[in-house]
């Protein structure tokens, strides 16, 4: 078992560092409100009293955080975690930020640095099912793997430091755009008088299907585990989403990459957390197609 620091206990980072305390490992946990960090040291986890303690003597390090500006703070500002960790230490990011900072990070830290966005949201989270896409030193990336996949079901290495935040973006892009496309079909059929189940039926089966059907079907019935079922209570909040496509649109722009689809993607998100949406599910936003909403 491993000595595991583990920093940002939030709806994603709270159940990670639990299901690492519950494989047995031993897990420093800190975050800045008190009230996560007893849950996860009622799970089996030891508190800390800064990021940097929960970093200091660890085997492997992970941070789970909002955005870009706290992963750079938590690692390389004063007190950060990069110093206090111990040399060989690999140190882990599982936050989703944009492609330069996790590059910046990982030349600053002086230790072996992994960018490793998941995907899966909370539901994958809680049952251990996150996807980790890598980006790292190789060497790193095998030391850590058997870590990331006590927390998820699949970690991918997808190439240098960056490579996790570039297939994250990507992924999410897709995952947005498909949402949205579901969610219209389904007030299509609504509209046309067929059943939910019965357009599930057909699409899970044919040229329709997709994740955003089979695993996170956007209206109540057919996925009872879906967010649908549960008022539309995140799994994956709308204004993440919107974060998410903010990152690759702004790759795209970089890139020169021309991007229509996620772009209206995009605009169809920012329309939804704009009008109040942005607590609920990204899943959630059939409530505004259904009114007829739209991004102009």
């Amino acid at each position: 078992m491993a000595r595991i620091g583990f920093v940002g206990l939030g709806n994603m980072g709270g159940p990670m560092a639990r299901n690492l305390a519950k494989a047995g490992h031993e897990v420093a946990v800190f975050d800045i409100v008190p009230d996560l960090v007893a849950r996860c040291v009622a799970a089996g986890a030891t508190g800390a009293a800064s990021a940097a303690e929960a970093a200091r003597g660890a085997e492997v390090a992970i941070t789970m955080l909002p955005a870009g500006q706290h992963v750079r703070d938590a690692w390389l500002g004063a007190g950060g975690m990069a110093a206090a960790s111990p040399p060989g230490a690999v140190l882990v990011d599982c936050s989703t930020i944009d492609v330069a900072t996790a590059r910046e990070v990982a030349a600053g830290c002086g230790r072996p640095f992994l960018d490793a966005p998941v995907s899966g949201g909370v539901m994958g989270a809680e049952g251990g099912t996150l996807t980790f896409m890598v980006g790292g030193p190789d060497d790193a990336f095998s030391a850590a793997e058997g870590i990331l996949k006590q927390m998820g079901r699949a970690a991918i290495h997808c190439g240098a430091a960056g490579a996790g935040q570039a297939a994250k973006a990507c992924n999410n892009m897709v995952l947005a755009a498909t949402m949205v496309a579901t969610c219209e079909a389904f007030v299509l059929a609504e509209r046309l008088g067929l059943t939910h189940q019965a357009l599930f039926d057909v699409m899970s089966k044919s040229s329709g299907q997709s994740w955003s059907l089979t695993s996170y079907c956007p209206v109540p019935g057919p996925v009872p585990g879906s967010p649908a079922n549960r008022d539309y209570q995140p799994g994956f909040a709308a204004a993440l989403m919107l974060k998410d496509l903010g990152l690759a649109a702004a790759a795209a722009g970089q890139t020169g990459t021309a991007t229509p689809v996620g772009a209206q993607a995009l605009a169809l998100y920012r329309a939804f957390v704009e009008n109040g949406g942005g607590g609920a599910d990204f899943s959630g936003i059939i409530a505004m197609l259904r009114a007829g909403g739209n991004a102009g």
